[in-house]
């Protein structure tokens, strides 16, 4: 053999090596058993899917985990990642329901586990024109996807945060001139029977406001857009029931949770208000 050759490869363990050890999968010292448990805050390329352009390419931020009985002591967080991988290579990063439902299922086999969750955490970009102009821009709206897989069960949570601006009613009406405006969240999570656009629930938040955000206005645009601001004046409580009553007759919305808040501009703290309802035998 040249002395330049490597080694040949070895079928057994060099002398006094320690043998690897499923630490694992011994019982707990504690036997108590854990909801959840996973990993958190990993990073990774993700496509969606966009009403106006078919796919759009984001990063998403994702949470995911299974329940851990008693008799283990601990879970092997290498196969969420390994789950994540085989996943990406057979969907093409695509996330809709079907390939979660199928990230799930392998997850919960993979960890031999009864439950399975996952949140996909992404910003979404929408092209936006400004209403007399046309000037166009995005604007980013936060979404998450979360997935709850447990036994035959499966629910799947929509979640989208829309920014507005409002403009007081109660300052308009006692007002010599003017009225006090803030953008405010809408924040609204969903459960649904069929397939909608996030596009969808984006305008419905911005009709239940005074008036949708920007990223670009010119001078005609921003003249429009603060009078239709104001001459739609509503209380964060407005907003509130304005996007509650729309989810309500949504015919895919099931279950949904509206939360608006107002940043406000002349006082030193903030105001919400909430609203959650359930379809009846949904």
């Amino acid at each position: 053999m040249s002395p330049l050759s490597p080694p040949a490869p070895s079928s057994h363990s060099p002398a006094g090596a320690r043998p690897l050890q499923d630490v694992q999968s011994r019982p707990a010292e504690l036997p108590v058993d854990i909801d959840r448990v996973g990993i958190s805050s990993f990073r990774m390329p993700l496509v969606v899917r966009d009403r106006d352009q078919g796919r759009q390419h984001t990063v998403a931020t994702v949470d995911m985990g299974v329940d851990l009985p008693a008799a283990f002591k601990g879970t092997h967080m290498s196969r969420f990642v390994e789950a994540l991988e085989d996943w990406r290579g057979h969907s093409g990063e695509e996330l809709d329901y079907g390939s979660m439902k199928h990230l799930l299922e392998d997850v919960r086999q993979r960890l031999h586990a009864q439950k399975a969750f996952m949140t996909f955490r992404f910003p979404y970009f929408r092209i936006k024109a400004a209403p007399v102009t046309d000037s166009r821009a995005p604007v980013g709206y936060e979404c998450r996807f979360t997935g709850e897989l447990d036994g035959d069960r499966l629910v799947f949570l929509l979640e989208i945060d829309v920014p507005v601006t409002t403009v007081c009613p109660c300052s308009k009406a006692i007002s010599r001139a003017g009225a006090h405006g803030q953008r405010a969240l809408v924040r609204m999570a969903v459960r649904m029977g069929k397939f909608s656009w996030i596009e969808e629930f984006i305008d419905l938040a911005e009709e239940s406001a005074s008036a949708p955000v920007y990223s670009l206005l010119k001078r005609e645009d921003e003249k429009a857009v603060t009078e239709q601001a104001y001459d739609n004046a509503c209380f964060v409580e407005d907003v509130v029931r304005g996007a509650a009553a729309r989810l309500g007759r949504h015919p895919h919305v099931t279950w949904f949770r509206v939360h608006v808040e107002s940043f406000e501009s002349i006082h030193c703290h903030n105001a919400f208000a909430c609203i959650e309802r359930g379809r009846a035998g949904a």
